[in-house]
């Protein structure tokens, strides 16, 4: 598609306006092409006015503009980039029709294509965010450009449709034909259509229908599964009305699980599309589950935040995706009994922001407009600046500003521009109307400046006071002068005397920095605590120090700290200080494994783990530390599988197995694990753990070819084809890389779909394999430009986060910066690309002070 930039897009929004879009697919066209005519009914503000509509389709049949048709020939080279010209359009109404034959895909954008494996059987689904609109129907392509939808589709006549509104079989049923209901002013990008033979779980909630939809294949496990999904969609839609003033605005509300999809959800009105991997066919822990709740209020805000008030232009994308974040784990915390999801949001969530804030790619929250000048810049900010810093940062507006004044603005907002647009500035004074807080100055000091603030407490004793100077270090640059300004509470810990690695709360203390002075000095009377924890809660939005006092606490009792929010905010700490170089990356190692078999938080120990073992044994320590760092792990989880032997913790031992599985050094005793039924002392085997040691047992070379076909036999569902993908590539043999090498990048790789790229490119590179791949790595580069020009955004981002050599060496870090000064990057693998290079680079710079602590 053609790239849209803002200034076109504010010329077309003040030359028309779009009424109504009529829509007819036809998809029984074949495997290839599938027929849409779209009649767009629109006016023209001013006489002579030039503009354009988007559309990227095999072939244009027709286009007729008020009755007049349009010489197809003479707009060839605009047609070619997605672009047609409507030129010299008289001031009034206008009428533009255009028959089109569009392309299915298999990257997941536009009407994507897929033929579960299982059974044969074919599903289609639409995903026209951000800009891949014109690739199921014409379209002005813009978010404030809104318009009435009306869809008539022409399916097999065993399918079922469904879209933004409720979908009603009309005719001979024979011929498959549906009609949608007309939505409400919505924008192109939220357009959505799934059609298939897809299994339906329906009731109805507050008078209004609600459906859950899934492949064939996946019935069963939706069956066992639906009832805590309604049960969730129910409580998260009650309690938004209740936030809300405005009702739910759409007149139906399915949520569909569909295959091959690139993000977790899509916030389509009235039809939710979600990857269906939450869909669960083997266990899962439950963290996991917390987290498809999460999502599930997370895209139910969007009906709100997104669909009914839209961003303007992608600038104020945050206006979606930060409160959509916000919302979604503030409302599953009141109402569910996932009351410790926030604690899930410190250790796995924020670290998406924190790490993105930190590097070179980073963006203000809310970005000044010039620096997203077009929707390929768009593309980039849906980031974890976006997502996770955003909702930090409102969860640090709601106890700057307080929850009462917060949702009045949020309210007012709606009111004012319900079906409409909205930018930055008038959000803040919705916000600003009812309160006297400067939250014009806020929004600056937080919404358009960049980078992480640092809290360093220094502590001092004197007689019988002691105190505490807490250091605010700005993190950043922007418009104005950082630090930012924090209310935060501060915990003081003591170890209960009866219990010597229990830590009890003293006393929590409020306490705001302005972000005007350098540092905050709290005195007290009496001894100084054992631990002082700075943003304790985790309401704010800063990477925090503890005290060398505060760390030989941490070091001795982090888990007897009595609450879960507490010791992510610990773990965070940690983790922070050892990506800055300020803590050995095997002094983590050593409080994981004095601390992580006794914690109970099932999401502290993911995140912990999956730090440790992705980042700390395969980047931080040099490659000769390695098997000792993954000793470590594995010693960790079998002190978790042994406390939780009576099953205490299903999803504690799960998270183990998964490690200790990802760290095995040697084949011995996985291979048999696969001849039983159940992990010895763990849970049962199901396909993904078969899969997830298939894939260890690929990389030690304890398994060929003849394996992995023997267990897609056993399991030849999509997920199997994605474990055999990715176990192939991990074979330690030339022949199995050049073959997944030449699935990736070679003539053949335009027929490998999104997911199939993922998990090739999943197994590809491994830290055991360095030598054998040292002859790819400056073909990789070259490799990933060429396959991204070719197949686009989707599949670019996959090859760089997936695919990206695992080597921590200077050599990589040379190669990529010298393709990094190359002009002609698609944006989307620029960046990730960057930021890349940028992780590789710190990850240098650690290892390197590792090994000169090791060598003094």
């Amino acid at each position: 598609m053609s790239v849209l930039t803002r200034e076109e897009a504010q010329i077309r929004a003040r030359l028309i306006e779009v009424h109504r879009y009529t829509i007819d697919l036809d998809l029984t066209r074949g495997d290839e092409l599938f027929g849409s005519t779209t009649t767009i009914r629109f006016s023209a503000r001013e006489a002579g006015a030039d503009t354009f509509v988007e559309l990227d389709p095999a072939v244009v049949h027709r286009a007729v503009l008020d009755g007049d048709e349009l010489d197809l020939a003479a707009v060839a080279a605009p047609l070619a980039d997605g672009r047609l010209p409507l030129t010299a359009l008289a001031e009034g109404a206008h009428e533009l029709r255009v028959e089109t034959d569009m392309r299915y895909s298999r990257t997941g954008e536009g009407m994507h294509r897929f033929t579960d494996p299982a059974d044969g059987e074919t599903y289609l689904y639409t995903m026209c965010c951000s800009t891949d609109a014109g690739a199921v129907f014409t379209a002005f392509d813009q978010p404030d450009l809104k318009a009435v939808f009306d869809v008539r589709v022409t399916a097999p006549s065993e399918w079922t449709v469904l879209g933004n509104g409720i979908a009603t079989r009309v005719g001979d049923p024979a011929e498959g034909r549906w009609e949608l209901a007309s939505t409400p002013p919505i924008s192109t990008y939220l357009v959505a259509l799934a059609a298939g033979p897809y299994h339906s779980v329906r009731t109805e909630h507050a008078g209004l229908p609600f459906g859950l939809h899934v492949r064939r294949s996946l019935a069963p496990h939706l069956e066992d599964d639906a009832e805590e999904l309604f049960d969730i969609t129910r409580r998260c839609f009650d309690r938004y009305h209740e936030l809300f003033e405005e009702p739910y605005p759409f007149d139906s509300y399915d949520q569909a699980f569909v295959p091959e999809f690139n993000a977790g959800a899509m916030e389509n009105p009235g039809l939710v599309t979600f990857r269906d991997e939450f869909i669960y066919r083997s266990a899962v822990t439950d963290a996991e589950r917390q987290t498809r709740a999460m999502v599930i209020a997370h895209e139910m805000a969007h009906m709100w935040f997104g669909d009914l008030v839209t961003m303007t232009w992608w600038d104020d994308l945050w206006l979606n995706e930060s409160f959509a974040e916000y919302m979604g784990y503030q409302v599953l915390t009141e109402t569910t009994r996932h009351t410790d999801i926030w604690a899930d949001f410190g250790v796995r969530r924020k670290n998406w922001g924190y790490d993105a804030d930190q590097r070179p790619s980073t963006h203000p929250v809310a970005p000044a407009p010039e620096q997203v000048p077009d929707t390929a810049a768009a593309l980039l900010n849906f980031d974890g600046i976006s997502y996770a810093k955003g909702a930090s940062a409102l969860r640090q507006l709601v106890t700057w500003l307080g929850e009462k004044d917060f949702l009045a603005g949020i309210n007012r907002h709606f009111a004012r521009h319900r079906f409409g647009n909205a930018t930055l500035a008038d959000f803040i004074d919705s916000l600003a109307h009812g309160s006297d807080r400067d939250v014009p100055g806020w929004a600056d000091r937080w919404l358009r400046t960049t980078g992480v603030d640092t809290l360093t407490p220094v502590v001092t004793t004197q007689g019988d006071r002691w105190t505490a100077e807490i250091r605010h270090d700005g993190g950043g640059d922007g418009p104005v002068p950082t630090p930012r300004p924090h209310r935060i509470a501060i915990g003081l810990y003591d170890h209960e005397p009866a219990a010597a690695h229990q830590l009890v709360l003293r006393q929590r203390v409020e306490a705001e920095l302005t972000g005007t002075e350098p540092a905050l000095t709290l005195t007290f009377t009496g001894p100084r605590p054992d631990l002082l924890l700075l943003n304790d809660g985790d309401l704010s939005y800063a990477k925090v120090r503890l005290d060398p006092g505060s760390w030989k606490a941490v070091v001795r009792s982090l888990s007897g700290l009595p609450e879960a929010v507490s010791r992510a905010v610990v773990w965070n700490a940690a983790r922070d200080m050892v990506r800055d170089g300020e803590l050995p990356p095997t002094d983590y190692l050593d409080a994981v494994r004095a601390h992580l078999p006794h914690e109970t938080d099932i999401a502290i120990v993911q995140g912990v783990l999956a730090f440790a073992r992705t980042q700390v044994a395969d980047r931080y320590l040099p490659a000769c530390r390695r098997p000792a760092a993954l000793a470590t792990l594995n010693a960790t989880c079998r002190d978790l599988l042994r406390r939780t032997e009576d099953n205490s913790g299903p999803g504690l031992r799960l998270a183990a197995v998964r490690t200790f599985i990802d760290s095995a050094t040697a084949p011995a005793g996985l291979s048999d694990w696969l001849d039983g039924d159940t992990v010895p002392g763990g849970p049962l085997l199901d396909p993904e753990l078969r899969w997830q040691i298939l894939g260890r047992l690929a990389v030690l070379g304890a398994i060929g070819p003849a394996g992995i076909e023997a267990e897609l036999a056993r399991d030849s569902s999509a997920t199997g084809h994605e474990g055999a993908a990715r176990c192939r590539a991990a074979l330690p043999d030339p022949e199995a890389k050049r073959a997944a090498w030449d699935a990736l990048f070679g003539t053949g790789a335009d027929e490998l779909s999104n997911h199939l790229v993922t998990a090739t490119a999943t197994g590809f590179w491994q830290p055991e394999h360095h030598d054998l791949l040292a002859d790819y790595l400056p073909r990789y580069f070259p490799a990933a430009a060429e396959v991204a020009a070719r197949r686009g955004p989707a599949i670019a981002d996959a090859v760089a986060r997936y695919g990206f050599p695992t080597t921590v060496d200077s050599r990589t870090l040379e190669l990529g910066e010298e393709w990094l000064r190359r002009d002609d990057l698609l944006p989307a693998l620029h960046r990730r690309l960057a930021d890349q290079l940028d992780d590789l680079r710190r990850a240098l710079r650690v290892r390197r002070k590792e090994e000169r602590g090791s060598e003094a």
